[in-house]
């Protein structure tokens, strides 16, 4: 009969494309609950951040960065902010690009990603902010 764990990750995040490799934080909450095999999602509930999988070196990292830039430049006009004025259109275009969650098999306890594969969090708004990601894990 398969369980449900539900966990969160707290982050602190500098914003503006902020990326975070969050895999130790998504392993230590798929061993604290206990199962061996399953399933784990990464949810961020928030319109203007997402997770995805990359290598997690600064290469990468700035590659992912400068693809945004020039898909999503935060100095393009965007209707989103003419009606709010909160300058974070950009923020918003990016997230939905990407996505708010990531589902990662488990077995034995173990994620299994790639050797080179991290799972990762990018907080594309236009300040720092504090996030709380939902970790929830469906297995035996």
């Amino acid at each position: 009969m398969a369980v449900v764990e539900t966990g969160s990750i707290e982050l602190s995040t500098r914003g503006n494309g902020d990326v975070i490799d969050i895999t130790a934080e998504v392993e230590r909450a798929v061993r604290s609950s206990g199962l061996s095999d399953g399933i784990v999602t990464v949810f961020c509930p928030s319109s203007t951040s997402a997770v995805t999988t990359l290598e997690f070196e600064s290469g990468a990292v700035r590659d992912l960065q400068r693809l945004f830039d020039e898909i999503a430049a935060p100095d393009r006009p965007y209707a989103h902010n003419q009606r709010w004025g909160d300058g974070n259109g950009h923020s918003h275009v990016r997230a939905a690009l990407l996505g708010p969650s990531l589902t990662v098999p488990f077995v034995g306890g173990r994620l299994t990603l790639g050797t080179w594969q991290q799972i990762i969090y990018v907080d594309f708004d236009n300040r720092a902010r504090q996030r709380r990601l939902v970790v929830q894990m469906i297995g035996e």
